[in-house]
């Protein structure tokens, strides 16, 4: 089975642009928000959200786009942190130990 993923850059809301560094991921699993190199967020296909432990709130650039792609704000995203509606993981691909 083949899958494929289909990459989207974000755009600003100011301008309507394509922002650099920031992107949705489309996936058969669900969706991704990545910003530079990082995974920052995945929503499953069940709606499910979990955040990466470290980055989710690394900043300000990723937490306007994390906001933007969640449709809510910092606040609301710590509160849903707290109550255990989203979940906090690691999800950064492992590093390929054949490439600097």
């Amino acid at each position: 089975m083949r899958t494929s993923a289909k990459v989207k850059q974000m755009t600003s809301e100011r301008s309507g642009r394509p922002v650099a560094n920031q992107f949705i991921i489309y996936a058969s699993n669900g969706t991704y928000f990545q910003s530079y190199n990082s995974v920052i967020a995945f929503i499953s296909n069940d709606g499910k959200v979990t955040l990466d432990d470290y980055y989710w709130d690394y900043s300000r650039t990723t937490s306007r786009y994390r906001n933007k792609f969640l449709g809510e704000n910092t606040a609301e995203t710590r509160a849903k942190i707290d109550s255990g509606e989203y979940k906090l993981k690691d999800l950064q691909l492992p590093k390929n130990p054949y490439t600097k």
